[in-house]
């Protein structure tokens, strides 16, 4: 399917902060947006107010969104969807979808993270889910992009990957702007795996700032982070290369060092003393970081990966560790050769 010969409207599924923003991003292209919501009252709020304030709070939406609760109104008629929910709701919300998607559809995954129990991307669990034998083309958009930013029209750059390379520049064009700047990409496990994995070194570069060891601190975290990224990624046959791009490093140093990071707050916080149940206490957005620590941890056991700085956040949030001794049992593991692939 040449997606240039797509009609001007989009479905996005799922009313989030990122799901919001991609919708605000569309409308100003003039697409007719149809934005599926689980809540009734996120339906009423963007349908009468033209806003999310549970998402993207004191921001006016541009007109041309329509959200529904009713997922097959959202995708009737539809030839481009994106999909952009939490994790660990995507299969569940992918088999809602499966009935009542048209054939011959561009899906694309904008969420990140990876299933707990299977390991699996979201574009696997899509491809798991979905009835792929009707032509569907599936794809995963990810780089260094915070919600709000986007939402109000600033510069972003991002990585869009599918299997098919023309497919790829087509959706491209249609939906890239000058301020909302679309690379291409072949390597759809790399471009997921780094929009999933460094939200984790984001928690623990939040702690790293959260004890005040300074910049030097910092960066080798990151730089070792990149690393274990990149370990992880040759294990599931990904181009490491994409770990240097938009999706890998771009989204780790934004994560890791903006303000805006839900996933550098929860470090922050941590490495300030406070207990993660303080923490998520009364929080609407739970920081992806935290459920991915566990998927990523599993993961790395199951594909014999090392990533040591991912087992520490994973045992601060899961086994209360204290995080001054994850700290410690970093700094004094036995020293090794950095281009070390091992560790």
């Amino acid at each position: 399917m040449d997606a240039l010969k797509l009609p001007k409207k989009i479905a996005i599924i799922g009313a989030g902060s990122w799901g919001t923003a991609l919708a605000a991003h569309a409308a100003r292209q003039g697409l007719s947006v149809t934005i599926w919501a689980h809540r009734e009252e996120v339906v009423d709020q963007i349908n009468l107010k033209h806003e999310n304030p549970a998402f993207l709070t004191g921001l006016k939406l541009p007109s041309g969104i329509r959200a529904v609760s009713d997922i097959k109104a959202a995708l009737t008629d539809q030839k481009l969807v994106l999909v952009v929910v939490p994790s660990h709701i995507m299969r569940a919300i992918a088999a809602q979808m499966a009935p009542v998607l048209p054939p011959e559809t561009v899906v694309i995954s904008a969420s990140k993270g990876i299933e707990d129990e299977s390991s699996a991307t979201m574009v696997q669990i899509l491809e798991e889910e979905l009835p792929v034998c009707f032509g569907l083309e599936l794809g995963a958009i990810s780089g260094p992009s915070f919600a709000r930013e986007v939402a109000l029209g600033l510069p972003t750059g991002v990585t869009l990957a599918m299997h098919s390379h023309s497919l790829a520049q087509s959706v491209q064009v249609f939906l890239s702007t000058p301020v909302f700047r679309i690379y291409t990409s072949l390597d759809r496990v790399g471009v997921e795996l780094g929009g999933a994995l460094k939200n984790i070194y984001a928690i623990a570069a939040g702690i790293c700032d959260g004890f005040s060891l300074g910049a030097n601190a910092r960066a080798a975290m990151l730089s070792r982070a990149l690393g274990e990224m990149s370990r992880m990624a040759v294990a599931l046959g990904a181009n490491p290369m994409t770990l240097m791009g938009l999706s890998g490093m771009g989204d780790l140093i934004l994560t890791a060092t903006g303000r805006l990071s839900r996933n550098r707050q929860v470090g922050l916080r941590l490495g300030a003393g406070e207990k993660l149940k303080q923490i998520l206490a009364g929080r609407r957005d739970i920081a992806e970081g935290i459920r991915n620590a566990r998927s990523v941890y599993n993961m790395a056991l199951r594909y014999q990966v090392e990533m040591p700085m991912a087992r520490e956040v994973y045992r601060i949030i899961y086994e209360a560790k204290e995080p001054r001794q994850g700290m410690v049992d970093l700094l004094t593991r036995p020293l090794k050769d950095e281009l070390d692939l091992n560790h």
